[in-house]
């Protein structure tokens, strides 16, 4: 009998609909260069938030607070880039598709990551 129900299980299992992929921890330099303008270039690759001109954005980015408050660096008037993880769901065209969490760190932290490319 045990046999039969793990037979069961397995192929109940195998018959579910493809679950979405659970949301991935993401960090690296945040870029916000010029108005509506945002990305994020982690280890892996450049994921676009924003772009201006679109009215599409992810669900979330009330979430990224003003981050020129804390450890920035202005590159073009009030624009710049920081370091931040962020927990977001991700599409197979690179774009965050939605935003669960945001926490910014120290510039270092980013400046230290021998795997990151440095913004620019």
């Amino acid at each position: 009998m045990n046999r039969i129900c793990r037979a069961f299980a397995a192929l109940a299992f195998l018959t579910l609909p493809a679950v979405a992929q659970a949301a991935e921890n993401r960090c690296g330099w945040i870029q916000n260069p010029t108005p509506g303008n945002w990305w994020l270039d982690d280890a892996e690759d450049t994921w676009t938030i924003r772009t201006q001109g679109s009215d599409e954005e992810p669900e979330g980015m009330d979430l990224i607070p003003d981050i020129s408050e804390r450890d920035y660096v202005r590159t073009n008037g009030n624009y710049g880039y920081a370091c931040a993880c962020m927990k977001v769901d991700t599409d197979d065209d690179g774009q965050i598709t939605r935003i669960y969490s945001f926490k910014q760190l120290k510039l270092a932290q980013c400046r230290n990551d021998k795997a990151l490319k440095f913004p620019g």
